[in-house]
């Protein structure tokens, strides 16, 4: 009866409003793949209090059902997605052993253990075998009916599709699904998705794409971009031309309105003499803190503006045991000691301010005296260089009308004025931290305020 009157209260409703704004606000949507091929990775249970203690990191995926796992997440309020191995797939189309399997794999552990996804194997469509495919809706569906059967509804079902699905992904505007499993298995799959409001998983890597001729436009490095003809959309990134990608394939079955995760996506630190210039610590850290600064700023893609994708970075450890060429090993954001390989602002301050080896500037700038810092051009930073931080800037969804003819910053009509304006614009929107002014080492931080007359800097 107390709340009932408390209902009508105005002010009541105002911070029941401020609640859940906050409450809104302080979600995080950027995780990790928790993988275990290494002979010298710590315990569960430390990992789980570093996660919890010393990162923003909310959520991991596991690409099993390994119950030291859940139990050491138990209580952390950490989200965890635990995964159906391949060979289970056929079984579980039956709803009595699909029911044994919840009863053996996940009720031992929920809700103490914070448990969000069941993923229903690992890119089946793309490794098989048809045994495999041909089963697979039929067992997200019984899985889904075992989970409600048991009393379990917090669980959504879904399944991580590489981007193989796709017959091509540039233009975005071209895509579409490979035929045959497009009407054939992945118009099932996002009908259940569509039901059960769960989201349609894939694992973009643009890491597979590089080449040195586009490694800024693959890394979140300012850059020309790629012009889409058909949809009038400048891509800065190539993360954004395949999400895009998959977005029109789903639109062009019907299924447009299903919501979108991403399963996997990530960079190596380190490869083989053959994987170079590729994998570097410095790749590395532009794409996954390319993507943290997405999440943090909201923005989405050119053809889903605001989207914010809920996504798992591979991989939490460089995982010494994975077979493949150096490569597979090096895609961990930490060591075994669990020490950073590089830092893109997913550790908590006080950790983030220790050094990290092979990283020549902190995630996290100290502020300056009066608590106020811009990002400016370099002094030898070039005017190509510039104008393709310009580029860049204005295709992430930044407002760069005040530099077009009768904005108050046009003049004056340099490239460099320019740049200082959008730059600084992207480093205060992106989280002011150091690495939002990096630009490829043109851009540098300044206290001193840099705007003129009516031309007014962002700080």
């Amino acid at each position: 009866m107390a709340v009932s009157a408390l209902s009508h209260s105005p002010l009541h409703l105002v911070a029941a409003a401020l609640f859940l704004l906050t409450t809104i606000t302080a979600v995080h949507s950027i995780g990790v793949n928790y993988g275990t091929l290494g002979d010298n990775l710590p315990p569960p249970a430390q990992v789980a209090q570093f996660l919890k203690e010393k990162t923003t990191i909310d959520r991991i995926k596991i690409f099993d059902v390994n119950p030291e796992i859940l139990r050491a997440f138990a209580g952390t309020g950490i989200l965890v997605a635990v995964t159906v191995p391949n060979g289970d797939i056929p079984a579980l189309t039956n709803v009595d052993n699909a029911r044994r399997w919840v009863s053996a794999n996940i009720q031992p552990f929920h809700p103490q253990t914070k448990i969000n996804y069941i993923l229903v194997g690992n890119e089946i469509l793309h490794w098989g075998p048809q045994n495999l495919i041909d089963n697979l809706v039929s067992a997200m569906r019984t899985l889904h009916q075992a989970l409600l059967l048991s009393g379990i509804k917090d669980i959504k079902v879904t399944t991580a599709h590489s981007l193989g699905i796709l017959l091509s992904s540039e233009p975005p505007s071209l895509a579409k699904f490979r035929p045959g499993w497009d009407k054939g298995v992945l118009a099932p799959v996002l009908q259940f998705h569509r039901e059960t409001k769960t989201p349609f998983m894939v694992n973009p890597y643009p890491y597979f794409g590089y080449s040195p001729e586009n490694a800024n436009f693959t890394v979140f490095k300012p850059n020309k971009g790629i012009f889409d003809k058909y949809t009038r959309r400048t891509y800065g990134n190539m993360f954004d031309m395949l999400m895009d990608a998959v977005y029109i394939s789903m639109k062009k079955l019907g299924y447009g309105d299903v919501d979108i995760a991403v399963g996997e996506t990530g960079w190596s630190s380190s490869g083989e003499s053959f994987e170079q210039p590729r994998c570097s610590v410095e790749n590395a850290a532009s794409y996954n803190g390319g993507l943290v600064r997405k999440d943090k700023t909201g923005r989405g893609t050119p053809l889903m503006p605001r989207k914010r994708f809920e996504t798992y970075i591979f991989g939490l450890f460089n995982e010494n045991q994975k077979s493949g060429p150096l490569s597979e090993k090096n895609f961990g954001l930490f060591r075994a000691d669990l020490g950073p390989v590089y830092d893109i602002g997913l550790l908590r301050e006080e950790t983030a301010a220790a050094p990290v080896e092979g990283v020549p500037r902190p995630a996290v700038p100290a502020p300056a005296q009066d608590g106020k810092k811009w990002c400016v051009p370099k002094a030898d930073a070039s005017d190509a260089e510039l104008q393709e931080n310009i580029d860049y800037v204005c295709s992430q969804g930044v407002d760069c009308q005040p530099i077009q003819p009768g904005g108050p910053c046009f003049s004056p009509n340099t490239v460099r004025a320019h740049a200082a304006f959008t730059m600084n614009t992207f480093y205060q929107t992106s989280g002011r931290h150091d690495f939002d002014c990096y630009f490829s080492g043109t851009g540098v931080l300044t206290e001193t305020d840099p705007s003129t007359g009516l031309c007014k800097y962002v700080s």
